[in-house]
Protein backbone atom coordinates (compact mmCIF):
# COMPACT_ATOMS: atom_id res chain seq x y z
CA UNK A 1 0.00 0.00 0.00
CA UNK A 2 1.40 3.43 -0.96
CA UNK A 3 2.22 5.83 1.83
CA UNK A 4 -0.19 8.73 2.19
CA UNK A 5 1.26 12.26 2.13
CA UNK A 6 2.03 13.60 5.59
CA UNK A 7 -0.29 16.28 6.99
CA UNK A 8 -0.14 18.52 10.04
CA UNK A 9 -2.87 18.51 12.70
CA UNK A 10 -4.64 21.88 12.77
CA UNK A 11 -5.92 22.83 16.23
CA UNK A 12 -8.28 25.85 16.31
CA UNK A 13 -7.78 26.29 20.06
CA UNK A 14 -10.66 28.62 20.90
CA UNK A 15 -10.98 27.00 24.34
CA UNK A 16 -10.26 29.13 27.39
CA UNK A 17 -7.66 27.35 29.59
CA UNK A 18 -9.58 27.60 32.84
CA UNK A 19 -7.01 25.40 34.58
CA UNK A 20 -4.03 23.22 33.75
CA UNK A 21 -6.30 20.33 32.71
CA UNK A 22 -8.47 22.18 30.18
CA UNK A 23 -6.13 21.49 27.28
CA UNK A 24 -5.21 18.00 28.54
CA UNK A 25 -6.55 16.21 25.39
CA UNK A 26 -4.24 18.36 23.27
CA UNK A 27 -1.19 17.72 25.42
CA UNK A 28 -1.94 13.98 25.44
CA UNK A 29 -2.18 13.94 21.64
CA UNK A 30 1.05 15.91 21.23
CA UNK A 31 2.97 13.62 23.58
CA UNK A 32 1.46 10.40 22.23
CA UNK A 33 2.13 11.31 18.60
CA UNK A 34 5.65 12.75 18.45
CA UNK A 35 5.85 12.12 14.71
CA UNK A 36 2.83 14.35 14.05
CA UNK A 37 3.16 18.11 13.80
CA UNK A 38 0.55 20.41 15.34
CA UNK A 39 -0.40 23.88 14.11
CA UNK A 40 -2.13 25.45 17.11
CA UNK A 41 -4.21 28.62 16.64
CA UNK A 42 -4.29 30.53 19.93
CA UNK A 43 -7.34 32.78 20.27
CA UNK A 44 -7.82 34.50 23.64
CA UNK A 45 -10.72 36.76 22.59
CA UNK A 46 -11.27 36.85 18.81
CA UNK A 47 -7.73 38.20 18.85
CA UNK A 48 -5.12 38.77 21.56
CA UNK A 49 -7.51 40.40 24.05
CA UNK A 50 -7.54 43.89 25.52
CA UNK A 51 -4.45 43.73 27.75
CA UNK A 52 -0.87 43.93 26.43
CA UNK A 53 -0.15 40.48 27.85
CA UNK A 54 -2.49 37.49 28.12
CA UNK A 55 -3.97 36.62 31.50
CA UNK A 56 -2.33 34.21 33.92
CA UNK A 57 -4.01 31.13 32.46
CA UNK A 58 -2.82 31.81 28.92
CA UNK A 59 0.58 32.89 30.25
CA UNK A 60 0.84 29.47 31.89
CA UNK A 61 -0.39 27.31 28.99
CA UNK A 62 1.04 28.94 25.84
CA UNK A 63 4.65 28.47 27.07
CA UNK A 64 3.83 24.83 27.68
CA UNK A 65 2.74 24.50 24.06
CA UNK A 66 5.92 26.24 22.91
CA UNK A 67 7.95 23.69 24.83
CA UNK A 68 7.01 20.90 22.39
CA UNK A 69 9.22 20.50 19.33
CA UNK A 70 6.26 19.28 17.21
CA UNK A 71 4.03 22.30 17.97
CA UNK A 72 3.84 25.57 16.03
CA UNK A 73 1.73 28.27 17.69
CA UNK A 74 0.09 31.14 15.80
CA UNK A 75 -2.11 34.00 17.02
CA UNK A 76 -5.65 34.64 15.76
CA UNK A 77 -6.92 37.89 14.27
CA UNK A 78 -9.88 38.59 12.00
CA UNK A 79 -10.07 41.31 9.37
CA UNK A 80 -13.74 41.31 8.29
CA UNK A 81 -12.87 40.61 4.64
CA UNK A 82 -10.42 43.55 4.49
CA UNK A 83 -12.89 46.00 6.07
CA UNK A 84 -10.95 46.27 9.34
CA UNK A 85 -8.62 49.28 9.23
CA UNK A 86 -4.97 48.32 8.89
CA UNK A 87 -4.19 50.27 12.05
CA UNK A 88 -6.47 48.01 14.13
CA UNK A 89 -5.07 44.81 12.61
CA UNK A 90 -1.51 46.06 13.11
CA UNK A 91 -2.23 46.85 16.76
CA UNK A 92 -3.37 43.25 17.37
CA UNK A 93 -0.30 41.85 15.61
CA UNK A 94 1.96 44.07 17.72
CA UNK A 95 0.14 42.89 20.82
CA UNK A 96 0.95 39.25 19.99
CA UNK A 97 4.53 40.33 19.26
CA UNK A 98 4.73 41.91 22.70
CA UNK A 99 4.09 38.56 24.35
CA UNK A 100 7.63 37.45 23.48
CA UNK A 101 9.47 40.39 25.07
CA UNK A 102 10.90 38.07 27.74
CA UNK A 103 10.79 34.89 25.68
CA UNK A 104 14.05 33.41 26.98
CA UNK A 105 12.58 33.24 30.48
CA UNK A 106 8.82 32.99 29.82
CA UNK A 107 8.58 31.03 26.52
CA UNK A 108 5.49 33.11 25.83
CA UNK A 109 4.94 34.07 22.19
CA UNK A 110 3.58 33.01 18.80
CA UNK A 111 5.34 32.06 15.59
CA UNK A 112 2.87 33.47 13.11
CA UNK A 113 -0.56 35.01 12.56
CA UNK A 114 -3.78 33.29 11.50
CA UNK A 115 -5.83 35.86 9.57
CA UNK A 116 -9.51 34.95 9.64
CA UNK A 117 -12.22 36.31 7.34
CA UNK A 118 -9.98 36.88 4.34
CA UNK A 119 -11.67 37.31 0.93
CA UNK A 120 -11.53 34.67 -1.76
CA UNK A 121 -12.25 36.89 -4.79
CA UNK A 122 -9.60 39.19 -6.23
CA UNK A 123 -9.73 42.95 -6.38
CA UNK A 124 -6.76 45.28 -6.50
CA UNK A 125 -7.75 46.86 -3.17
CA UNK A 126 -8.02 43.48 -1.45
CA UNK A 127 -4.73 42.28 -2.86
CA UNK A 128 -3.00 45.46 -1.72
CA UNK A 129 -4.58 45.22 1.75
CA UNK A 130 -3.41 41.62 2.22
CA UNK A 131 0.04 42.31 0.80
CA UNK A 132 0.57 45.19 3.23
CA UNK A 133 -0.69 43.06 6.11
CA UNK A 134 1.78 40.30 5.26
CA UNK A 135 4.65 42.78 5.03
CA UNK A 136 3.76 44.08 8.47
CA UNK A 137 3.70 40.58 10.00
CA UNK A 138 6.98 39.60 8.34
CA UNK A 139 8.62 42.79 9.62
CA UNK A 140 7.39 42.55 13.22
CA UNK A 141 10.33 41.24 15.31
CA UNK A 142 8.29 39.94 18.26
CA UNK A 143 6.53 37.40 16.03
CA UNK A 144 8.85 34.42 16.34
CA UNK A 145 10.44 31.97 13.90
CA UNK A 146 9.55 32.60 10.24
CA UNK A 147 6.46 34.72 11.05
CA UNK A 148 4.08 32.35 9.31
CA UNK A 149 1.09 34.03 7.62
CA UNK A 150 -2.14 32.05 7.29
CA UNK A 151 -5.30 33.18 5.49
CA UNK A 152 -8.74 31.72 6.06
CA UNK A 153 -11.20 32.50 3.27
CA UNK A 154 -12.92 29.17 3.97
CA UNK A 155 -13.13 28.46 0.23
CA UNK A 156 -10.47 28.32 -2.52
CA UNK A 157 -9.14 31.85 -3.07
CA UNK A 158 -8.23 33.41 -6.38
CA UNK A 159 -4.56 32.78 -7.11
CA UNK A 160 -3.54 36.43 -6.87
CA UNK A 161 -5.30 36.78 -3.50
CA UNK A 162 -3.47 33.73 -2.10
CA UNK A 163 0.00 34.93 -3.08
CA UNK A 164 0.51 37.00 0.07
CA UNK A 165 -0.06 34.02 2.42
CA UNK A 166 2.30 31.22 3.40
CA UNK A 167 -0.74 28.93 3.58
CA UNK A 168 -4.52 29.25 3.35
CA UNK A 169 -7.62 27.24 4.15
CA UNK A 170 -9.40 26.12 1.01
CA UNK A 171 -12.41 24.62 2.78
CA UNK A 172 -14.07 25.31 6.13
CA UNK A 173 -17.37 23.48 5.89
CA UNK A 174 -19.76 21.01 7.55
CA UNK A 175 -19.19 17.57 6.09
CA UNK A 176 -22.51 17.39 4.14
CA UNK A 177 -21.71 20.63 2.36
CA UNK A 178 -18.10 19.60 1.75
CA UNK A 179 -19.47 16.52 -0.06
CA UNK A 180 -21.86 18.60 -2.16
CA UNK A 181 -21.38 18.88 -5.91
CA UNK A 182 -21.02 22.65 -5.59
CA UNK A 183 -18.04 22.48 -3.22
CA UNK A 184 -16.37 19.56 -4.98
CA UNK A 185 -16.63 21.24 -8.38
CA UNK A 186 -15.24 24.47 -6.95
CA UNK A 187 -12.31 22.64 -5.35
CA UNK A 188 -11.73 20.73 -8.58
CA UNK A 189 -11.47 23.93 -10.62
CA UNK A 190 -8.96 25.54 -8.28
CA UNK A 191 -5.29 24.74 -8.90
CA UNK A 192 -3.50 25.08 -5.60
CA UNK A 193 -0.33 23.91 -3.92
CA UNK A 194 -1.17 21.09 -1.51
CA UNK A 195 1.70 22.09 0.78
CA UNK A 196 0.16 25.55 1.26
CA UNK A 197 -3.42 24.34 1.72
CA UNK A 198 -5.51 23.51 4.77
CA UNK A 199 -9.02 22.21 5.46
CA UNK A 200 -11.32 22.33 8.49
CA UNK A 201 -14.35 20.03 8.30
CA UNK A 202 -16.95 19.58 11.06
CA UNK A 203 -19.99 17.36 11.52
CA UNK A 204 -18.16 14.29 10.17
CA UNK A 205 -19.79 10.90 10.93
CA UNK A 206 -17.29 8.73 12.77
CA UNK A 207 -17.78 5.93 10.23
CA UNK A 208 -16.59 8.30 7.48
CA UNK A 209 -13.76 10.01 9.34
CA UNK A 210 -10.81 7.81 8.46
CA UNK A 211 -11.67 7.64 4.77
CA UNK A 212 -12.20 11.42 4.69
CA UNK A 213 -8.85 12.16 6.36
CA UNK A 214 -7.03 9.83 3.96
CA UNK A 215 -8.69 11.66 1.07
CA UNK A 216 -7.84 15.06 2.53
CA UNK A 217 -4.20 14.13 2.97
CA UNK A 218 -3.87 14.17 -0.81
CA UNK A 219 -5.59 17.56 -0.97
CA UNK A 220 -4.08 19.51 1.96
CA UNK A 221 -1.02 19.54 4.20
CA UNK A 222 -2.98 20.95 7.18
CA UNK A 223 -6.11 19.17 8.45
CA UNK A 224 -8.74 19.58 11.17
CA UNK A 225 -11.72 17.20 11.28
CA UNK A 226 -14.32 16.76 14.01
CA UNK A 227 -17.61 14.98 14.61
CA UNK A 228 -19.01 18.01 16.46
CA UNK A 229 -21.76 20.02 14.75
CA UNK A 230 -21.86 23.12 16.98
CA UNK A 231 -19.18 25.02 18.92
CA UNK A 232 -16.68 22.71 17.26
CA UNK A 233 -13.72 25.02 17.88
CA UNK A 234 -14.52 25.30 21.58
CA UNK A 235 -14.19 21.65 22.62
CA UNK A 236 -12.40 18.48 21.67
CA UNK A 237 -14.48 15.85 19.86
CA UNK A 238 -15.11 13.05 22.37
CA UNK A 239 -14.27 10.37 19.81
CA UNK A 240 -13.15 12.14 16.65
CA UNK A 241 -10.12 13.79 18.31
CA UNK A 242 -8.29 10.49 18.80
CA UNK A 243 -9.63 9.15 15.51
CA UNK A 244 -8.07 12.12 13.72
CA UNK A 245 -4.66 11.33 15.21
CA UNK A 246 -4.93 7.71 14.12
CA UNK A 247 -5.99 8.65 10.60
CA UNK A 248 -3.06 11.04 10.25
CA UNK A 249 -0.47 8.46 11.29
Amino acid sequence: MAMLPKSTVVVPLYIYPLDSETWAPLYAAIESNPDLEFLVIVNPNSGPGESPLPDANYAREVPRLNGYSNVYTVGYIRIDYCKKPHSEAYAEIEQYAGWSAQYDSTKLGVRGIFVDETPNHYSSDRAEYLSELTKFIKNTPGILADRFVIHNPGTPPDVVISESADMFFISEEPYPRYRSDEVQKWLGRFKYDRNRSGVMINEVPLDDLEELVHELRHRAAYIFVTEIAGDFYERFGPRSWEALMQALQ
